[in-house]
């Protein structure tokens, strides 16, 4: 390869798995990994700043080309634990959502799960950051990723996202995948699910590397994230972004 690949990926504790290896030094002659929120991964592989982007999959339909470049995601097969509608009301009484700002796909999903799968239409705001405090009365707040763990115990009413798709569709759900915006050949990609793999392998070390007083992260990595992009995700990502194109994002 003539320069390295530039690769992105979320810096949230559910990643952390993924990117271990790379942590480790695994293809550090071949790739360059930077780490920021979802939304702006997802601008840095549409605009061209890198190659290989862990994005949210709502990215997928506005690439002009896409590959998936690895057999692994950020996925659930039922509750997920950091996508979550917060409420102090039942959420036939929520009159307001506060949309997360940090990912498109979670804002996909939830509008799809308003309309079609609840069937109610509170209004909807585009959040700015800290408008966790203003979540409260009839406004619920959707919050994704490690800042969604801080509020599972502070709300009365705890709408999981990936619990709410399964019942909607009895599929998993996918969030983000390893997407390239160029063509990398077989051997690249090899190598890269191997680095995939090897934190899928240090489940207990990295959970207790990363501590959080207000989740187990072993349980999370363990039972609310599903790592492997295998068929049934597919066909539960083929789903979403056909129900995507019927709402507005």
């Amino acid at each position: 390869m003539e320069r390295k690949i530039r690769v992105a990926a979320v810096n949230y504790l559910n990643t952390k798995p993924l990117i271990y290896g790379f942590e480790q030094g695994s293809m550090k002659d071949e790739i360059g990994l930077i780490t920021d929120y979802p939304s702006n991964v997802a601008d840095m592989l549409l605009t061209g700043k890198v190659d290989v982007a862990l994005v949210p999959v709502a990215t997928i339909p506005k690439l002009k080309k896409h590959y998936v470049v690895s057999d692994y995601c950020i996925g659930c097969n039922g509750a997920v634990a950091s996508v979550c509608l917060f409420s102090d009301v039942p959420l036939y009484e929520i009159d307001t959502i506060l949309l997360d700002y940090q990912s498109r796909s979670s804002v996909g999903l939830l509008k799809i799960l308003l309309a079609q799968h609840w069937k109610i239409s509170p209004k909807l705001i585009a959040a700015q950051e800290n408008y966790e405090q203003n979540v409260k009365d009839k406004t619920a707040g959707l919050v994704i990723g490690d800042r969604a763990f801080e509020l599972i115990t502070k709300y009365k009413y705890v709408y999981d996202l990936g619990t709410a798709w399964k019942d909607f569709t009895g599929l998993p759900f996918v969030f983000a995948a390893w997407i390239s915006n160029i063509k990398l050949d077989n051997d690249f990609i090899e190598k890269f699910n191997a680095a995939n793999e090897m934190g899928l392998k240090q489940l207990q070390q990295i959970s207790n590397s990363n501590k959080i007083l207000s989740y187990d992260l072993y349980t999370y990595y363990t039972n609310n994230i599903s790592y492997n992009l295998n068929e049934n995700k597919l066909k539960a990502l083929k789903q979403y972004l056909q129900l995507l194109n019927n709402v507005l994002l």
